[in-house]
């Protein structure tokens, strides 16, 4: 499954968390809030902080992602698995193995995994909220131009030369077109953006100068589009978790039958 594969189809109701009409909530909104209010509570409190809190936050960051999960569907349980399992396999990749960016003890702290699910469940949240659908018809092309924008601020006007979120920033607008649910690609952009603001201006993290595969890209600090980066996250969520529950499902059926 290539990546395009990944975001092409539209998403159905299911797909993003249940049917919308049920979903819908001022409890969504709550949620989302929640969120973008704990990520920087987080990242001040592991300024500087120890091994052991550090793990402390993430224990915290964990409870909450399970208490936040148990009002929603399996579907949505599934997807944050996914994601979380998924975020986790780049993280070490291009953090640890390839030091695309770096954590401040050298290390991916304990509270990153939960981190991701927690993001994605906000991105999600807002993404399926009456807020969010209301506004669909402008709100996803002012997306993709802002993206856009500060995509092409970090190639001009910004302090350090910034190619790869340019782009990132294409790869949003290519998700906020043809992907399964535009409005959680929405979502992401605020809410990744938000967090790579927080992170690098705490020192929590900070981005190489240049990619380090060729090691001739030049990346920000945080890259501009990296929102887009984190929306092939989304997708894989949004894609595999259906077929794993059908998987499950059907194995399950089997059993029963026999």
């Amino acid at each position: 499954m290539t990546a395009a594969d990944l975001s092409r189809r539209p998403a159905t109701a299911d797909q993003v968390g249940g049917p919308v009409a049920a979903r819908r909530s001022p409890a969504d909104l709550l949620v989302a809030l929640l969120v973008v209010a704990w990520i920087p509570a987080v990242l001040l409190a592991d300024r500087g902080a120890s091994l052991p809190t550090q793990r402390a936050l993430g224990v915290g960051s964990a409870l909450l992602l399970l208490a936040l999960l148990t009002r929603e569907s399996a579907l949505v349980r599934v997807q944050v698995a996914v994601l979380v399992a998924y975020a986790m396999v780049v993280e070490y990749t291009f953090s640890v193995g390839l030091g695309a960016y770096e954590y401040r003890l050298d290390n991916v702290p304990l509270f990153v995994p939960p981190g991701h699910g927690l993001v994605y469940l906000a991105a999600l949240c807002l993404g399926r909220s009456a807020l969010l659908a209301a506004a669909r018809r402008w709100l996803v092309p002012l997306t993709a131009a802002l993206a856009l924008g500060y995509g092409l601020h970090g190639v001009t006007l910004a302090e350090r030369h910034d190619a790869v979120g340019l782009f990132w920033a294409g790869c949003l607008v290519w998700f906020l077109w043809r992907g399964r649910a535009p409005l959680v690609y929405v979502a992401a952009f605020g809410v990744v953006t938000w967090l790579e603001w927080v992170g690098t201006a705490l020192g929590t993290w900070a981005w190489a100068e240049v990619d380090p595969v060729l090691g001739v890209i030049t990346m920000g600090n945080p890259p501009s589009g990296v929102a887009g980066a984190y929306c092939y996250l989304d997708a894989a969520a949004l894609t595999v978790a259906p077929l794993l529950l059908r998987r499950w499902s059907g194995r399950a059926g089997d059993e029963t039958a026999a």
